[in-house]
């Protein structure tokens, strides 16, 4: 069983600290990136099971696309985070492929209900 990796993809440092700190504590192995552009980089490094991008993140759409245009991109699990169920928001992150939505701001209890049992690998 493998420990599996996720990022976080979010301009601000306090949700990343957040989401670090619970999903840590949950057996995820946890990496943050502050920007689009650092995301990327370290996905071309190292592909998370599990990334979490921000919408507000500049760039945020082009991000998602370019994961799944890497070699492995498409067996990574995308969340698209928004502030509040902006459907518009919503379709845009589908289309630029990611698997499902997270609202913020997230908490434990969020967090554990979508994330529980994902932290090993099968």
């Amino acid at each position: 069983m493998d420990v599996r990796r996720l990022m976080i993809a979010d301009g601000s440092d306090v949700v990343r600290k957040v989401g670090r700190r619970i999903l840590s504590g949950m057996g995820f192995l946890v990496s943050e990136a502050p920007s689009s552009l650092e995301a990327l980089v370290r996905c071309e490094a190292e592909l998370p099971n599990i990334l979490i991008v921000d919408a507000g993140l500049d760039g945020a759409l082009d991000l998602i696309g370019n994961i799944r245009r890497l070699p492995e991109g498409a067996s990574v699990r995308i969340y698209y985070c928004v502030v509040q169920a902006d459907l518009k928001k919503m379709m845009a992150g589908k289309r630029a492929g990611a698997d499902d939505f997270l609202l913020k701001p997230f908490d434990r209890k969020i967090l554990t209900s979508v994330f529980a049992g994902q932290s090993m690998a099968a």
